[in-house]
C-alpha cells in the first residue's frame, strides 16, 4: 500500500513542471489529485497523462476569481489530505523594464492567490493534514533580472512559516519546498539564451554541478506531504544541489 492511499491532494499548478511530477508520484502511491493549471494545453496533456484518479481544474489566479473555481471542486472531496500550493509566475525583467502590471500580476499570482487559497480551503483540510508551499531559491541568490520574482517567494516563504504556528493547534503542519535550479521550474520562461547561460552559471555554484529535475524536487514536497513529515513543520527544505552562496 502507497503512502498515499485513500488521500486525497490538491497542488496548484499542477499541470506542468515540478507540480506535474508532484501529481504523477501521488497517484502512484494510492493518491487522488486535483491539479489546477492556466494553460489550456498543459491541462489536456495533464489529464491524459494523469487519467481517472485526478481532476483537472483550469484556474487562472491572476484574475482574481481562483476561489470561485476551487471551492466547489473541494466541497465535493469531503475533506483534503493535503494542499501544495505550488502556482507561481515569473517575469524575467530589471526594475526599470517591469511596468506596473506585469509587477501586480506576478503578486496576484504568487502572493495574493496562494494567501486567499489557503485561507479559505482550510476549513476543508483535515485534522492532522500537511500544506507545502512552493517557494524558490532566488529568494537568497541576490542575482538581476530576477529580484521581483524572488521579493514574492520570500513573501510566500514567510507566510507559511506563521501558517504553521496558526495552524499547529488542529495538527496540520506547513512547510516550504525550495528549489533551486531545475529543469522545468520558471525558469523556461526566459529566453533561451539567457536560461542556458543562467543554468550554466548556476550548475557551476552547486556541489553536484547539474540542474535538477522536477521529479526530485516533487520527491521532496512528497515527504512533507506524507505522515513520514509527521514531526516536521514551519520548516524550508531546499532542493538545489548543494547550492553555495558567494
Amino acid at each position: 500500500m502507497g503512502r498515499f492511499e485513500g488521500k486525497t491532494v490538491l497542488i496548484t499548478g499542477g499541470s506542468s513542471g515540478i507540480g506535474l511530477a508532484g501529481a504523477k508520484l501521488l497517484i502512484a502511491e494510492g493518491a487522488e489529485v486535483i491539479v489546477t493549471g492556466r494553460t489550456e494545453s498543459h491541462l489536456a496533456a495533464a489529464a491524459a497523462e494523469l487519467g481517472e484518479k485526478a481532476i483537472v481544474v483550469h484556474d487562472d489566479a491572476s484574475d482574481g476569481k481562483t476561489l470561485e473555481r476551487l471551492l466547489p471542486v473541494v466541497k465535493d472531496t469531503g475533506g483534503l489530505d493535503g494542499l501544495w500550493l505550488n502556482a507561481a509566475y515569473g517575469i524575467a525583467a530589471t526594475v526599470e523594464e517591469a511596468d506596473k502590471e506585469a509587477i501586480e500580476k506576478l503578486l496576484q499570482v504568487n502572493v495574493v492567490a496562494p494567501m486567499l487559497q489557503m485561507g479559505a480551503l482550510s476549513p476543508y483540510l483535515k485534522d492532522g493534514s500537511s500544506v507545502v508551499v512552493t517557494s524558490s531559491t532566488a529568494v537568497y541568490e541576490g542575482r538581476p533580472m530576477v529580484s521581483l520574482y524572488a521579493a514574492s517567494k520570500a513573501a510566500i516563504l514567510t507566510a507559511a512559516r506563521g501558517w504553521a504556528a496558526e495552524y499547529a493547534p488542529r495538527g496540520i503542519r506547513v512547510n516550504a519546498l525550495v528549489p533551486g535550479p531545475i529543469k522545468s521550474n520558471l525558469r523556461a520562461q526566459l529566453p533561451d539564451e539567457l536560461r542556458a547561460q543562467y543554468e550554466e552559471q548556476l550548475a557551476d555554484s552547486l556541489l553536484l554541478k547539474r540542474v535538477g529535475e522536477a521529479r526530485e524536487a516533487a520527491a521532496v514536497a512528497l515527504f512533507l506531504l506524507s505522515d513520514e513529515a509527521s514531526f516536521v513543520t514551519g520548516s524550508s527544505y531546499a532542493v538545489d544541489g548543494g547550492m553555495l552562496f558567494n
